[in-house]
């Protein structure tokens, strides 16, 4: 339910997993929809409210997939 650019998003997964190269975006493409915000009314008014911010969200999803990878679960891409 909150509004973030795909660069803040490309930002934010860039400092969870440490990356310090630059980010390039081809701004000869289109960029699809202006917005791309989930409406989040209908399971707020069923009394869900998310609790872990998207941060958050990002750097649990990283350590998981690196357990993963270690633990042989999966491979690396």
């Amino acid at each position: 339910g909150e509004d973030i650019t795909i660069k803040e998003l490309a930002e934010a997964i860039k400092e969870v997993v440490g990356y310090t190269g630059e980010i390039i975006f081809d701004t000869e493409r289109p960029d699809g929809a202006p917005r791309k915000l989930l409406d989040v009314s209908k399971i707020n008014n069923l009394g869900w409210k998310h609790v872990t911010p998207l941060q958050t969200g990002i750097s649990i999803t990283y350590t998981f997939y690196l357990n993963e990878i270690s633990s042989g679960k999966l491979r690396e891409v």
